[in-house]
């Protein structure tokens, strides 16, 4: 990962200010460092997927890290495994039982601690980046009435408030051993195709999705599909699941919302 760092007291959204970032080295005649990274102590106008808010008030962890897109489709759409593996290695390490949802939302006591929002773009000059945008609910405690069920902090279960700074450097180191492991595999897979992926093997061990019943949909929380049981995952990381007839499907994109 790069070394370029920004933290900045308050922004509207840190992926805006990557595209900034790149917009502004293309000008210089450069290039933005694969792994520069924003960080924030607030945000004001974030969102997530399908325009949803992203409540990211001060004591929460807030960053979005910049990634070239130089690794092959197959692989690149492993990146949001990644970023999610990743962010739930790190609030382990501070001894709470987080686990992955597919595809890379961190709960932990049954609520979510960690999101993650992975975008694509294109600058002027016509480099590819992957954007990806990871929020973990750290030392913020309170949270709108639309989230208090389903949303917690690691201050809340810990029972104390944690120093953000050495967290913060754990999530990137956490961060940077991912996005090496899932390079490592394309090198890999490129000696010995069909090998299996040692990023989703990881993956696997912290994801709690097999055996849930399960809503999916592309947008489950305005639009869901059909309700079915989780049996698996396809070697690429798709979800497989078994619906009420005992036949089975698999999705490779879309989210699930545990029943």
């Amino acid at each position: 990962m790069g070394a370029d760092l920004e933290h900045h007291a308050r922004l509207d959204r840190c992926m805006d200010r990557l595209q900034q970032l790149l917009a502004e080295a293309e000008a210089r005649g450069e290039v933005l460092a694969g792994g520069t990274v924003v960080l924030a102590d607030s945000l004001k106008c974030s969102s997530g997927r399908f325009a949803r808010s992203w409540h990211a008030p001060e004591g929460g962890l807030w960053l979005a890290l910049a990634w070239p897109d130089i690794l092959l489709p197959e692989f690149s759409r492993l990146l949001p495994f990644a970023a999610g593996l990743a962010c739930c290695r790190a609030v382990r390490s501070r001894q709470l039982d987080a686990r992955l949802k597919w595809v890379n939302d961190v709960q932990a006591a049954g609520k979510k601690i960690a999101g993650i929002l992975c975008e694509t773009v294109i600058s002027g000059a016509g480099d590819r980046y992957h954007l990806l945008g990871l929020g973990i609910n750290v030392n913020n405690t309170v949270f709108p009435e639309s989230l208090q069920d389903t949303a917690v902090g690691m201050a809340q279960l810990l029972g104390h408030e944690l120093s953000l700074a050495p967290f913060t450097a754990r999530l990137l180191a956490e961060l940077t051993w991912a996005l090496g492991l899932l390079h490592f595999d394309e090198e890999q897979a490129l000696q010995e195709p069909g090998r299996p992926s040692r990023l989703l093997a990881d993956w696997r061990q912290l994801c709690d999705s097999p055996g849930r019943k399960v809503e999916f949909g592309h947008d489950v929380q305005q639009s869901p599909l059909y309700r079915a049981v989780v049996s698996g995952f396809t070697a690429d990381g798709g979800l497989t699941m078994e619906l009420a007839d005992g036949s089975t499907v698999t999705e490779h994109s879309g989210e699930i919302r545990y029943l």
